[in-house]
């Protein structure tokens, strides 16, 4: 192994590391903790730095940054406050499986342990929700501590990966010392497994796929789809994972989320052996834990042995990467007639999703239906969290691999910073996210990066004034018994002007449908506000009848 020698700071070290990985945009809040490293940075001309209005929002970004470009997110703040900002993004990438490395400025050497201006124990605090946390205390083991860094955030299970850089340990200088770039670990099932899934398929009469972001990671969603192919096997998506699998095919049996229909659901009930790759089995896929049931047969395959088991006892648990899993998986003899039982779930999954559109629909379904007609196949959607969101994950058709960019941990505030993310990583892709007056409210001020940066993204804002999910929570729980979920009126449309990006505000379909095609031509940072009716507070249910139905039980 052949190491390279070199004299530098460890400022400049990250730096050298970074290019190492071929990094190619970092996200941050400016902060004097790192000052070293912006300066470094700004001697280098390979790598752009975003920076951001606020450090949850640049979380965001480098998140969904990543999940399209598929490398990690590489993320700078400073200190306590930066760092508890930030946070969110590496909760989000913890729980989504998105390799990120954040590189957060600490309190001087000589000052920690006295509560020092914006101290925090960073490395502890992140413990919980980062791959590993770690505290760089000697500048000659920067290339040591940051490659490992990048090895840990994109290797097994993917994650977030946290450095603390304490101010004066970036500006010493020592000889630099570094290792290799090595490929991402891809470990395959062994042949005694095999034969395994093997005896346990042949048996089996009504199998299924449930396939996660295991399959996105290894990139390896045309080989998820030439294995259903081979053996006529119902393809289902976890949650927020659309995008693996075709959605047109006549192999998929739907999208396991957030009020998955009752013919999705059924699919799942009614299999014998399950056949989970590449997902932990969250508990929104499996619908709190309780969609599987112990007269099923599971085989669980997934790169993180701690994922198997976590939720579910398998029959066969195999550590592989989803890749060389499929490449395996092909071998295996198997006398299948499967196809009848595929084919019935997807025109059960179908009539599930079936859109049939009045003109008295509500403005969501008619946009959803106009959207489905006139976008390009390879258009970028993200989302925020809120009700908005049913209607694209009910009726809109994911036919493309890396179409979809969503926090399957839930977050608020991640549509448009995402959407941000995700067209750096795919300059040449229509970018639109969509978000609900909350979310968006909660990062709008990203709104002017994009402007600065001149990042052209379609902002879709659902504005039906209320926090939408928790208000008929609420109903359903508690009805009429309304507190803290009404908000403001705001104008969007003026918001996004006085940052210098495009507004429109529409209260009907045909409004939007002009408002669109604008947008789609100016190539520029463009909010769109949608007016939508409160009453109308999900895909299936309105307020009154969620009161209705409580007030019954």
């Amino acid at each position: 192994m052949q190491m390279t020698k070199t004299k530098e700071s460890a400022a400049k070290a990250i730096i050298t590391c970074l290019k190492k990985e071929n990094i190619e945009r970092v996200f941050c809040v400016p902060g004097e903790s790192y000052l070293p490293v912006l300066d470094a940075l700004y001697d280098e001309s390979t790598i752009q730095v975003i920076s951001a209005r606020h450090e949850g929002g640049a979380s965001f970004m480098a998140e969904g940054y990543a999940k399209s470009a598929l490398k990690p997110g590489v993320l700078l703040a400073t200190r306590g406050v930066g760092a508890a900002n930030l946070s969110i993004g590496v909760h989000t990438a913890y729980q989504d499986s998105t390799p990120m490395v954040v590189f957060l400025g600490q309190v001087h050497s000589k000052f920690r342990g006295r509560e020092g201006f914006q101290e925090v124990d960073l490395d502890q605090y992140f413990q919980s929700i980062a791959k590993w946390t770690v505290e760089l205390k000697d500048a000659e083991r920067t290339p040591e501590i940051v490659q490992r860094a990048f090895r840990i955030a994109k290797s097994g299970r993917p994650g977030p990966v946290i450095i603390s850089l304490p101010e004066d340990v970036l500006k010493e200088e020592a000889y630099m010392q570094y290792g290799p770039v090595i490929p991402r670990p891809a470990p395959a099932p062994s042949p005694a497994e095999l034969k395994q899934v093997e005896m346990l398929l042949s048996k089996a009469k009504q199998p299924i796929i449930i396939a996660g972001g295991g399959v996105k990671n290894a990139n390896a969603e045309p080989c998820l789809k030439k294995f259903a192919e081979t053996f006529n096997i119902p393809v289902l998506t976890a949650f927020r994972r659309h995008d693996v699998f075709p959605n047109d095919h006549l192999l998929y049996a739907g999208h396991l989320g957030l009020g998955t229909s009752k013919e999705v659901l059924d699919t799942v009930k009614l299999a014998d052996v399950v056949l989970a790759l590449g997902t932990r089995l969250s508990e929104v896929t499996t619908q709190d834990y309780a969609l599987l049931s112990s007269n099923q047969r599971l085989i669980h395959i997934d790169i993180d042995y701690n994922s198997i088991g976590k939720s579910f006892a398998p029959d066969i648990g195999i550590v592989a990467d989803m890749k060389e899993a499929f490449d395996q998986l092909q071998t295996v003899n198997v006398m299948h007639a499967w196809s009848d039982w595929a084919f019935d779930r997807n025109a059960a999954y179908a009539r599930s999703c079936r859109l049939d559109v009045k003109e008295t629909d509500p403005i969501n379904t008619q946009i959803i239906e106009y959207l489905i007609k006139i976008l390009p196949e390879n258009t970028v959607i993200t989302n925020d969290a809120g009700n908005f969101a049913g209607w694209v994950h009910h009726f809109y058709p994911f036919k493309v691999a890396h179409t979809y960019v969503g926090p399957t941990s839930g977050a608020m505030g991640y549509g448009l910073p995402g959407a941000i993310g995700a067209k750096l990583a795919l300059p040449d892709r229509l970018v639109v996210g969509f978000s609900g007056d909350g979310g968006f409210m909660m990062t709008c001020q990203e709104l002017e990066t994009a402007v600065r940066y001149d990042i052209p993204v379609i902002c879709l804002v659902f504005n039906n004034k209320m926090y939408g999910t928790i208000r008929m929570h609420q109903e359903m729980h508690f009805p009429e018994k309304v507190i803290a979920t009404d908000l403001g009126d705001v104008s969007f449309k003026d918001m996004a002007i006085s940052v210098g990006a495009i507004g429109y505000r529409v209260a009907s379909s045909q409004e939007f449908k002009v408002a669109f095609a604008e947008a789609c031509q100016l190539r520029k940072p463009v909010v769109i506000e949608i007016l939508t009716d409160p009453e109308q507070i999900s895909v299936s249910s309105t307020i009154t009848q969620l009161r209705e139905r409580s007030m019954k039980q």
